[in-house]
């Protein structure tokens, strides 16, 4: 067999490389049996279509032929989009990382025929470059040491597999004390840049869980220093660069300390946590910076990133043209062109547009050199005249778009966008969150169980626990939305799911994989956050919730459980444990409001945007219609409306307050939480 293999694929990152003379095959079971019938290892490079030096190193070797023919005639070389296959990066990126080499993309990771990995790296060069050996040499050092000095790579192998294992298993501390979570806050607001706002320093990366931790630590504490922490670095990346100010959405990280060059990937999944974290820390400050942002941003992803169906595609790409930032970058020539001298001017003052560039000769669009919102008549000639910059840059090359719809990451966006469509008042942004989870449940669920990824008509691969554990809180906030039981209903059952397939049952925690996932030499377990909040720590989130709407004790043990599991994980690293953290205070002090009454009527209506014109990021509402009970075992059962008017009741624990019939009081009611 000697072809490369990758256009019977659908996802567009492996076939981007279908054409390349390398003989790439995709990760399954044929690969693994070829490389043992020719006795040889493989060759597994792992990227995604957004990914600046994926292209790089595409470039340079695997469509250079000579470089091809050294990887085909040594080694089975296969392809895997990290995007498609989380699983399989997940264990290669911590096989990596074992190796005392840091992560990230593209991975190259060599491997024996049965899929163990006994050493790898990321990016390689063509030629030595950058204290880096050309890849060349690699392949041959490598494929000499596999046929040379079997004993060094059987030794390799078994101490990573071990290590592997390791890792899979939790560690338990029992019981974890809510107190913990503000000395966690303390200590990781000491990283935070208080000028430019963030965490640590170049490259910076949004971490919108550890923010979403300092903002609740701020309402638990009343210390202004949290909030100042969330406030600064949302107001310098809705101003930066990272920000794309023409088209709107954010870009993956910002490759300084000042949020000024972004690397120019935008992420469906970044910029649902920033849609849903700039909308809560709106709730509170009522700051129309991050209205704006919210709305502009929603914005892009209505107009850009709709896949056929109505789910929500994965990616732009950080390049045009072969260059990164093409798209979105400007000279002073072409600004001064199309808006002539008196609106350039002021375009040019508020938008750091300088002759020389501020990036590389060119010029990113920012505002960081004047943070605040100008006057509403000069915002009025800046929004004209970003339309037309905008409508110029649309006869540009776009990047390229991953259309692939991801269970996990539309959850990510359907939670957001259902939230954000409640608290500015936009039925159309909770109609299209509708239609993706419609889209989702319907179009990627194969007898019962759903699937990671979907493209081109075909749903492929065995989701993983973030595919449903997202997704299921997509659904309970759907639910919270719009009432529909139907959309509980369907939560229940992905958690049922869960825990048939992916809960382990000697030491509690969920796996990342099922109990009949194939082709993997190991199943993880874990409650760190990625770029992604982690499963363990969303789905801890899911069961608080349903523990507060139905009462049933089974949920607040399965709860307890999980936090038991990975309570010792905190005195290794609590640093990625922020979803999980934040979780453990939604279930040990969550919000309640109950309004008995009517879902239209206009008094329901009133009581329920009073209670949207609260930052309460561990609210749990539920609008009871006439007719409707409570479970007996809710704090707030057999309540309901008072002399026909539509009511209220806060409730904490087990205890609810006197019930309140106007806004105002349940303002006030809500203002003691």
């Amino acid at each position: 067999m000697s072809a490369n293999m990758l256009d019977q694929e659908t996802s567009p990152y492996l076939l981007q490389h279908k054409d390349n003379p390398v003989h790439w095959m995709a990760w399954g079971t044929e690969a693994f049996e070829r490389a043992r019938a020719e006795r040889k290892p493989i060759l597994l490079s792992v990227g995604y279509a957004a990914c600046h030096w994926c292209h790089v190193m595409a470039h340079e070797s695997f469509e250079n032929p000579e470089v091809a023919a050294l990887m085909n005639d040594l080694y089975v070389n296969v392809k895997v989009d990290r995007e498609e296959r989380p699983d399989v990066d997940q264990i290669y990126q911590a096989a990596l990382a074992l190796l005392g080499q840091q992560g990230g993309w593209p991975l190259t990771m060599f491997l024996t025929p049965d899929g163990e990995p006994f050493w790898g790296g990321t990016y390689f060069p063509p030629g030595p470059r950058y204290g880096r050996p050309g890849f060349p040499d690699v392949l041959r050092g490598i494929a000499e040491t596999y046929r040379d000095e079997p004993d060094k790579v059987v030794r390799n192998v078994g101490a990573l597999k071990d290590a592997l294992s390791r890792m899979s298993r939790s560690a338990s501390a029992g019981a974890l004390d809510p107190a913990l979570i503000d000395q966690i806050a303390e200590r990781l607001l000491e990283e935070t840049d208080p000028i430019n706002g963030g965490i640590g320093s170049a490259p910076k990366f949004p971490q919108v869980p550890v923010l979403a931790l300092f903002w609740r630590a701020g309402q638990r504490t009343g210390l202004s220093a949290y909030r100042e922490a969330v406030e600064t670095a949302l107001t310098h990346m809705a101003q930066g660069g990272i920000y794309d100010h023409l088209g709107g959405g954010f870009a993956r990280y910002s490759t300084d300390e000042m949020w000024l060059v972004p690397h120019f990937e935008k992420m469906l999944y970044d910029n649902a946590q920033l849609v849903e974290l700039l909308t809560l820390v709106w709730q509170e400050t009522r700051d129309p910076l991050y209205e704006q942002r919210v709305r502009e941003t929603v914005g892009w992803l209505l107009r850009e990133m709709v896949a056929e169906g109505g789910g929500f595609a994965a990616t732009l790409d950080a390049d045009s043209e072969g260059e990164e930032g093409r798209f979105y970058v400007w000279s002073e020539a072409e600004i001064d062109a199309l808006l002539g001298a008196e609106e350039s001017a002021l375009f040019k003052r508020v938008y750091g547009i300088v002759p020389q560039g501020n990036w590389e000769g060119k010029n990113i669009p920012n505002r960081l050199g004047s943070l605040k919102m100008k006057p509403a008549d000069i915002e009025a000639r800046l929004t004209a005249a970003r339309a037309i910059l905008w409508a110029e840059r649309e006869k540009r090359v776009r990047p390229g778009w991953d259309d692939k719809v991801l269970a996990d990451w539309n959850g990510l966006m359907i939670a957001a966008l259902a939230e954000a469509a409640l608290v500015f008042d936009e039925p159309g942004w909770l109609a299209a969150a509708e239609r993706a989870f419609d889209f989702v449940r319907g179009r990627m669920t194969v007898e019962g169980r759903l699937r990671h990824s979907w493209r081109a008509g075909q749903a492929k691969h065995a989701a993983t626990l973030d595919d449903y554990a997202h997704m299921a809180r997509a659904a309970l906030a759907l639910h919270e939305a719009t009432g529909d039981p139907a959309r509980l209903d369907q939560a229940r059952d992905w958690v049922a799911v869960l825990d048939r397939h992916f809960w382990d049952g000697e030491a509690s925690g969920y796996f990342y994989t099922a109990d009949d996932a194939r082709d993997l030499i190991v199943r993880t377990k874990s409650a760190a956050d990625s770029a992604t909040p982690s499963g363990n720590g969303t789905m801890l989130a899911v069961l608080a919730q349903f523990h507060h709407r139905t009462g049933e004790a089974a949920y607040r043990e399965r709860a307890d459980a999980l936090i038991a599991a990975f309570s010792g994980e905190l005195g290794r690293n609590f640093f990625p444990l922020t979803t999980f953290l934040n979780a453990v205070e939604l279930l040990e002090e969550a919000v309640q409001v109950v309004i008995a009454g009517a879902p239209d009527a206009p008094d329901t209506l009133a009581l329920r945007r009073a209670v949207l014109g609260r930052s309460l990021p561990n609210r749990v509402m539920t609008v009871l219609a006439p007719g409707s009970a409570l479970p007996k075992g809710h704090p707030a059962a057999g309540k309901g409306m008072r002399d026909g008017a539509a009511t209220a009741y806060v409730c904490r624990g087990t205890t609810c307050s006197p019930p309140v019939t106007s806004p105002d009081d349940l303002a006030r009611a809500l203002q003691t939480e």
